[in-house]
């Protein structure tokens, strides 16, 4: 029997909420299948190799969750929740909905959250607002991308190689978020026409810009306002309005605005005042169509050199998606620092995707006018000098499997190179995983190591071409993921004197370890581990031995920030971790954060405890070899 769109989305808005409260609010008790039998009477199916025991203590409930697939590295798979009530016998089967919704009377009712960090709710009262939205969010969520899986699930577009198909085919969003597919501010019926995962095109939305009132700037031949020229001519039945315009008044600028957004700016006072005083035109929707990516504000054209990173009224995951002014210049900035190192020509399989030139409008008394656009490099266009066929984000690629498949993209691409070389599956995935630590994982550390700058090089900011399977060279985007080594501040401005512009880029070594180790090890490389031990294709323990020998092999030419930032990684029991569950459950908004920070908590490190093991391991050895000499 077919499983219904509802289905999927039940399991996976359970999965995503059940296994963030597991990381960060309560890892509750484990027990195997056949333990739990005996102890309770209550019986899972042969699938469930484990049971997992959750005493809600407030609620006076017992949860027991059936448990496929138990992973070290973070993200298990659940089948069935049953629970009890205290003093009674019989367990009742629970719907994933109504269990998640126990889960956040449970988080609401403890004064706690996570004693180990400190980090206090207080009190049920002052949250009951958090509580609301944390409930209306997951709600939300599950109900968007339920609707997302019945649209697409028959899609064959779903399993495509290239870089769109790929970029829309993320139905279930962050592999650990309590409310992936959270969309605040987007009407039932705007999805359609604005998202990723519905195929959308659409038009932008021009405002003509007094250029009195005009921020841009580019490290290119081209200005911004020549690249919006281009975007213009693309669309031969558009082309005749830029040269109205001009006729019309030559110290008017047009501006890209997403059609979201630009009905948003409409609405404000302040746009309206520019309209009526002549210094803002409406032009409305004009120029080629744009698909979004799946950031959904980052829009993309096949046809331009360039994608466009806009602002939208909307909430995504834990942040309203908006440019923030400081933005504009960090990434450009960047993309010259980078430049100057030369970095990227050294490690060609590692490249990072500019946003070399940025435009905006300058309001007095705002920090943010609202019409902050970035203009991003497209190596994936059709005019790319290497055009690239297969270029896939990692979120894609170790998504769960949607539609009509059992593989996700990653074990169907492993599955069927295997065919190719007549090797086994193993011994594939295994050169799979040596490719891709090659081209994203080490040289990510050495461009900490060596430049000290850190990115946020998380599941959906990483591409990796894999075209013939296995990875050939990894794509960085994002200008909003960041960071600069404080102690080289220095050497960094001498290379780019303009970062002096930009305090916030710069952050202690300490910090930078933290939060590189939760993006690039927890959210990108233990996702991978864990599709490829979900799948059955290669155990995780194996694939964290395999990183384990990889980091010591690089540590050893670490010269200074590396070094430490591998020490950390095998010598510290817990390993600094974003909370996304906490964080909603204070219904904090990042991006306006104290350093854009969410909350963050600590969780069991893996890679300690291999190295623990093999420090044992080596100490039984020398121990027994002195014993020989002595004997």
């Amino acid at each position: 029997m077919k499983t219904s769109a509802m289905q999927i989305a039940n399991n996976a808005s359970f999965h995503a909420f059940i296994n963030c409260y597991l990381r960060e609010i309560d890892s509750g008790v484990w027990h195997s299948a056949n333990d739990w039998q005996q102890k309770t009477g209550l019986r899972f199916n042969d699938n469930e190799i484990n049971v997992l025991e959750l005493q809600l203590d407030k609620l006076n409930i017992t949860l027991a969750i059936g448990i496929r697939f138990r992973s070290i590295v973070g993200r298990h798979q659940v089948s069935c929740v049953y629970q009890q009530q205290q003093n009674q016998f019989n367990w009742q089967v629970m719907d994933s909905l109504s269990a998640i919704m126990l889960l956040i009377d449970n988080i609401y009712s403890i004064e706690t959250v996570n004693p180990q960090n400190s980090h206090c709710i207080s009190k049920p009262s002052p949250f009951e607002k958090h509580k609301l939205e944390l409930i209306a969010r997951t709600v939300e969520s599950h109900q968007v991308m339920a609707h997302y899986i019945e649209q697409r699930m028959d899609d064959s577009k779903l399993h495509a190689p290239d870089f769109i198909d790929s970029e829309q085919s993320v139905l279930f969003g962050h592999w650990l978020h309590p409310t992936p597919k959270s969309r605040q501010g987007m009407h039932t019926w705007q999805h359609q026409y604005y998202t990723p995962e519905l195929c959308s095109q659409f038009q932008l939305h021009f405002f003509a810009v007094d250029k009195k009132l005009i921020r841009d700037n580019s490290i290119l031949e081209q200005s911004a306002e020549e690249i919006i020229h281009d975007i213009i001519r693309k669309d031969l039945n558009q082309s005749p309005l830029l040269s109205l315009l001009k006729q019309r008044d030559p110290n008017k600028v047009l501006l890209p605005i997403h059609p979201l957004q630009g009905q948003w700016l409409l609405h404000q006072s302040y746009i309206q005042q520019l309209i009526q005083e002549g210094a803002l035109e409406d032009c409305g929707l004009i120029g080629p169509q744009f698909t979004p990516t799946s950031s959904i504000r980052t829009l993309y054209n096949a046809d331009l050199n360039f994608m466009i990173k806009l602002s939208i009224p909307v909430k995504i995951t834990n942040s309203l998606r908006v440019n923030m002014e400081h933005e504009l210049d960090a990434g450009m900035l960047v993309a010259k620092l980078l430049r100057h190192s030369n970095f990227c020509n050294k490690y060609p399989k590692f490249q990072l995707i500019d946003d070399p030139a940025y435009i905006t409008v300058e309001l007095p008394d705002k920090k943010e006018s609202g019409f902050e656009v970035i203009f991003r490099e497209n190596p994936f266009s059709k005019q790319s000098k290497k055009p690239l066929s297969d270029v896939q984000s990692i979120a894609a690629l170790v998504q769960d499997p949607v539609g009509n498949t059992i593989y996700s993209r990653l074990s169907d691409i492993i599955h069927k190179q295997a065919k190719i070389e007549n090797m086994n599956i193993k011994e594939i995935s295994l050169k799979w995983f040596n490719a891709y630590w090659q081209c994203a994982i080490e040289p990510a550390i050495r461009l900490y190591d060596t430049q000290g700058i850190a990115l946020e090089a998380h599941q959906q900011n990483s591409l990796l071409d894999v075209t013939n399977c296995y990875p050939k060279q990894y794509f960085y985007r994002d200008n909003q993921g960041f960071y600069l080594s404080e102690a080289i501040r220095t050497q960094l401005v001498k290379l780019e004197p303009d970062l002096l512009k930009i305090s916030n880029l710069f952050y202690s070594d300490e910090m930078i370890c933290d939060r590189f180790s939760y993006y690039l090890i927890i959210n990108q490389l233990f996702s991978v581990i864990n599709r490829l031990g979900l799948d059955h294709i290669v155990d995780e323990m194996q694939l964290l031995e395999l990183t384990y020998t990889k980091l010591q092999a690089l540590l050893t030419e670490m010269q200074g920030r590396g070094r430490a930032f591998i020490h950390g990684l095998l010598e510290k029991p817990e390993i600094p971790c974003k909370g996304n569950l906490l964080t909603r459950i204070d219904d904090v908004d990042e991006l306006q954060a104290d350093l854009e920070l969410a909350v963050y908590t600590n969780i069991t490190n893996p890679l300690y405890f291999v190295n623990r093991r093999y420090q044992l391991h080596q100490t039984n050895s020398l121990s027994n070899e002195a014993h020989l000499e002595s004997a």
